[in-house]
């Protein structure tokens, strides 16, 4: 009995793959709200989110959830299973299905208009950058010029500089301060010059440094640069772009989350 039950979930699992057609590639899906319709093509180098997304488009996960933060010239956000139904003012922003996917973040997807990226906790407790299983955002972002753009690359690399060294510094803690207990002062402050060279060599091997692409994207349609390489971008608007700017602009309350409920249906196209 127990070997038939086997071979019926195995069946069942291969079944729903070929209807899914999990791995297949050019995976078009579409957003219908209110304000209209914007279809979505789906990275094929974002494998497992592609798929990912696909699958819950197929359960119907996400009918009936809410776009339910919105920050206009940033992104909208939606993908919460605990939006469906939610009471005016409820916060939003913690369901997901369960699960999170490692993180795929790709050399070459980037954070310029019309993207989707998959949502995540905080690096203080998600070092790895792992997605969230559902919930994602869709960059609305704002045009940069040349000198802008330079301005922010600068402080981009000022924070990277600042997590590094913070980073090493907390490793260190308990030498520095035994050093500085013990009065070795000498050794004190050799401890911290290796700390300099230290952060100086893993900074210089991970300089932000934007590509043309990145910066002809960012001068032209514009995006959220300071997003890049933390968060899994896993595809793009290929139409309906005039939707994004339509629920950023609606209003919201305190926490972004719009006084009018807006409410999603996917379908997958291709």
């Amino acid at each position: 009995m127990k070997n038939l039950i086997c071979i019926a979930i195995v069946f069942l699992f291969i079944s729903c793959q070929q209807k899914l057609e999990l791995g297949k590639k050019d995976r078009i899906v579409q957003i219908e709200t209110e304000y209209g319709k914007l279809k979505i093509r789906l990275y094929d180098e974002t494998a497992a989110h592609r798929d990912n997304f696909v699958k819950l488009a197929h359960e119907k996960y996400f009918d009936g959830t809410l776009f339910h933060r919105v920050i206009d010239g940033f992104m909208i956000q939606g993908g919460d299973p605990d939006s469906k139904g939610a009471k005016l003012g409820q916060r939003l922003g913690e369901g997901g299905p369960g699960y999170e996917i490692p993180a795929e973040i790709k050399e070459g997807l980037f954070h310029k208009r019309g993207v989707i990226a998959a949502a995540r906790e905080g690096d203080d407790v998600n070092p790895e950058k792992k997605s969230a299983g559902s919930q994602f955002y869709i960059a609305q972002g704002k045009i940069y010029t040349s000198g802008e753009l330079d301005t922010l690359q600068m402080k981009m690399n000022g924070k990277l500089k600042s997590s590094i060294f913070k980073k090493i510094q907390e490793q260190k803690a308990e030498l520095l301060s035994k050093y500085q207990m013990e009065g070795e002062l000498d050794k004190l402050t050799e401890e911290i010059d290796h700390i300099k060279l230290e952060v100086d060599s893993i900074f210089n091997s991970e300089k932000i440094v934007l590509s043309k692409e990145q910066i002809e994207a960012y001068t032209t349609v514009g995006g959220i640069p300071h997003l890049d390489g933390n968060y899994t971008v896993f595809g793009e608007v290929i139409e309906g772009m005039n939707l994004i700017d339509s629920i950023a602009g609606v209003e919201k309350d305190n926490f972004d989350r719009p006084l009018k409920d807006i409410s999603m249906k996917i379908k997958i196209l291709k």
